[in-house]
């Protein structure tokens, strides 16, 4: 059964940078694809970045264009969201996903498969 575990969250001041990691457990982790969502109170699920299995492709939501980035390192079965410049808007409960796809990513969340237990994102102003 593969695992899929977020940290890496807290209480940031605004302006200032955060690193969150998604471990997936699972030998075949160069096999899934990874994708990051986040869900602030009251709205719904919204796809932020996703990164292909194998590392070439990678996507973002145009709303986080310039200041968010995904890498992954497939040695340690990890993903992980730069997220720079954070403001209000970027309070929320981040969430880590995982499908099979080696060359390809989607900011759907329909396309995923597996899921983590979400890390809380709380920027002060």
């Amino acid at each position: 059964q593969v695992q899929v575990k977020e940290s890496g969250g807290g209480l940031v001041q605004a302006g200032e940078s955060l690193r969150l990691a998604c471990e997936v457990s699972d030998l075949s982790f160069a096999e899934y694809a990874v994708g990051w969502f986040r869900q602030a109170p009251g709205r719904g699920r919204e796809g932020v970045a996703c990164i292909s299995g194998s590392g070439t492709y990678n996507s973002y939501a145009d709303s986080v264009k310039g200041r968010f980035a995904i890498s992954r390192d497939n040695a340690k079965n990890t993903v992980y969201l730069e997220i720079n410049s954070l403001n209000a808007e970027d309070t929320a409960t981040f969430y880590c996903a995982a499908y099979p796809m080696r060359n390809q990513c989607s900011t759907s969340p329909s396309q995923y498969t597996y899921w983590g237990q979400g890390t809380q994102v709380t920027v002060s102003s």
